[in-house]
């Protein structure tokens, strides 16, 4: 039985970016008492997205780790039969664990995502209640290419022009449930012919966040996006002026991938993309997420 982790023992360490730091010092597969679980969840509150290296984790302790922040939620709609059928994920762990891998095994692919470049997105946010926190272990990494990008919603929100802060105070925006963040159309929907009518739950564009009581912007992803109860002009004019301001560098810190990373972020106030990568390049990992709380608005 592996030692169980000691909270003096771990060290924290910011990336220096917008957001992100490293969490050195613990062996997410050992037992875990509260001291030792509470140096990470305040290190989470503070930075928003964490990095464990070097982990050596199967199924089993990437959802016993996941389990301590809350309950876990099921695999995202529409995402066919990938977790039902064999794609190298135990038995028990279909509902909770999803593949992301552009790995194919006699021309099928074994997970979703692929290789394509992922815009910024947040996930889950097209039903009524988002995951709190997204957890995203390497097995295998390509070379070169998928890197991640996550961007600080919260410094999103501070720095908008104080013009366009009091233009989106108590408006609301849907979250469109048709597409995935590769832009793919999901399984038993239709294309958007007119973004009034868009399938998905309608959220808050600034949110209150339910730990730290801080406002960050909520956007969900861009595709197919409207802001109820205005003209679809004004509305695609503002939602632009938004992402374009959240979109910007300064907001963002990129994770470089290896095998054995573990990613932790958190879905409330922190987006994340991706960068394509070579489909010769093996890339495979498992994601699991935890149920969060209704969107509070600021």
């Amino acid at each position: 039985m592996r030692q169980e982790n000691n909270a003096e023992a771990i060290w924290v360490r910011p990336t220096g970016g917008a957001c992100g730091a490293d969490v050195h010092g613990v062996d997410l597969a050992a037992p875990m008492d509260e001291a030792a679980f509470k140096v990470i969840a305040d290190a989470w509150s503070a930075h928003l997205v964490l990095r464990f290296s070097g982990q050596r984790l199967d199924d089993d302790g990437l959802i016993a780790f996941s389990r301590r922040f809350g309950e876990l939620d099921r695999v995202p709609i529409g995402t066919g039969d990938l977790e039902r059928k064999d794609n190298g994920v135990a038995e028990h762990a279909r509902p909770w664990v999803v593949v992301i891998s552009n790995v194919k095994v006699g021309g099928k692919a074994i997970g979703g995502l692929g290789s394509y470049e992922l815009a910024w997105h947040t996930d889950m946010s097209y039903n009524p209640i988002p995951p709190r926190a997204s957890l995203l272990y390497a097995l295998e990494c390509p070379a070169m290419g998928g890197d991640t990008g996550f961007t600080n919603m919260y410094r999103a929100y501070e720095t908008l022009p104080e013009d366009l802060k009091r233009r989106i105070q108590g408006l609301d925006c849907i979250h469109d449930a048709s597409l995935n963040s590769a832009g793919e159309r999901r399984l038993g929907f239709q294309a958007i012919t007119d973004v009034r009518q868009t399938p998905g739950a309608v959220h808050p564009i600034v949110r209150l966040h339910p730990v730290t009581r801080r406002q960050c912007l909520f956007l969900g992803r861009r595709a197919n996006a409207y802001i109820p109860g205005l003209s679809l002009a004004d509305s695609e004019a503002l939602l632009d002026r938004l992402w374009a301001h959240a979109a910007k560098p300064e907001f963002a810190w990129y994770q470089r991938w290896r095998v054995g990373d573990l990613m932790l972020w958190d879905n409330r106030c922190a987006m994340h993309r991706r960068d394509s990568l070579d489909e010769t390049g093996r890339r495979l990992m498992h994601r699991t997420q935890i149920v969060g709380e209704a969107v509070e608005a600021a």
